[in-house]
């Protein structure tokens, strides 16, 4: 069935939209996937992670992480770090340079991050986090939004208590992926919790994890009561994403899949933003994982052809040979077939 819940998802002064965001993933969500995201349907797009430590901006990483330069706003930029007074500075910098939403990192569950008491490792000490919160929403004057798992284990499944304590501290908007820490990206999301939080607060909540297909997409939000899904490893290899999520909610039906010229087009732009971006060397490199990406999640190509053809493309040097990949075999494949419908359990398995 159509969506029809208004009015859709408000974060300060920005009313997204639509209910489609993408998430932000360190070394994926760069200015090219963000800008070709937002292109193909995402209602907001959020950067890579940038570290709260202002002495290490300096380095390639970092400085690509933070160039936001042509995206049309609002410009989300997340910081991550285990000091209050460190993340509030942080924040201030990077409203100054252009940031329009400050989102805080407490979800990620690398061990780099957590070792240094940041991301998802936050959520076991509850002062700190209200400590955190609060002088970050206090140091600037953007809306703050905050990204959280449902706890830091099974038995510290603590994402009301969180929540709430956010929604108290000022946070505008909370995204909640349906895992604890210790579960990384293994086993189902459960929506069950997201739900719970949804009741708990009157911010808007976006709910992720496994969203990745039009009909989950609408089931989480059934199930949930969120305001919005957030989209991460869905959008990997399939951009286009966002419209079909979009168009399913707004019209309760699929929107045809990219055809195959489309999909070279898009291939084709997308390698040329990152040879631009990054330099041809490193560009060429960087390709290589969303290209392979790519052609995972095309269903006109067999698995044995998937294969062959990454091993290929990943043998390739330089970008015109790149894009002439693009142009011999991509484009040539076989029709999509159609997909599954689905729909979400408590536990967030599907089922057709």
């Amino acid at each position: 069935m159509p969506e029809t819940r208004l009015p859709l998802p408000r974060i300060g002064a920005h009313q997204l939209p639509n209910r489609v965001i993408l998430a932000p993933m360190a070394g994926v969500t760069d200015r090219p996937f963000r800008q070709l995201c937002r292109r193909l349907g995402a209602g907001l797009v959020v950067g890579e992670m940038v570290t709260s430590d202002p002495s290490l901006w300096h380095t390639r990483k970092s400085r690509l992480r933070m160039d936001h330069q042509g995206e049309p706003g609002p410009r989300a930029v997340q910081i991550a770090g285990g000091d209050a007074e460190m993340l509030a500075e942080a924040a201030r910098l990077n409203a100054a340079q252009g940031a329009e939403i400050i989102d805080i990192n407490m979800g990620c569950p690398a061990k780099k991050v957590c070792n240094k008491a940041a991301g998802s490792a936050l959520l076991r000490d509850e002062a700190l986090v209200v400590e955190i919160l609060e002088a970050v929403v206090t140091a600037v004057e953007v809306p703050v939004t905050l990204k959280i798992r449902t706890g830091w284990c099974a038995d510290s499944n603590n994402g009301v208590r969180i929540a709430r304590l956010a929604e108290a501290a000022g946070i505008r908007a909370l995204a909640v992926h349906g895992r604890h820490r210790q579960q990384r990206y293994t086993g189902h999301a459960e929506y069950d919790t997201i739900a719970e939080i949804k009741a708990a607060v009157g911010i808007p909540v976006f709910a992720n994890g496994d969203i990745d297909s039009p009909e989950k997409a609408a089931a989480v939000l059934d199930y949930t009561g969120a305001d919005a899904v957030m989209v991460g490893r869905g959008a990997q290899g399939n951009p286009w994403i966002f419209r079909e999520i979009d168009h399913y909610l707004r019209h309760g039906e699929r929107l045809a899949p990219p055809a195959g010229e489309e999909r070279a087009a898009v291939l084709r732009d997308h390698l040329g933003a990152l040879h631009d971006f990054y330099g041809e060397h490193m560009g060429v490199r960087i390709a290589r994982k969303h290209v392979g990406w790519y052609l995972a999640d095309d269903s006109r190509l067999t698995a044995k052809a998937q294969r062959e053809l990454r091993a290929t493309f990943n043998g390739l040097e330089g970008a015109v040979a790149q894009h002439r990949f693009i142009d011999d075999c991509v484009r040539h494949a076989c029709p999509p077939a159609a997909a599954p419908q689905e729909h979400v359990t408590s536990k967030g398995t599907r089922a057709a």
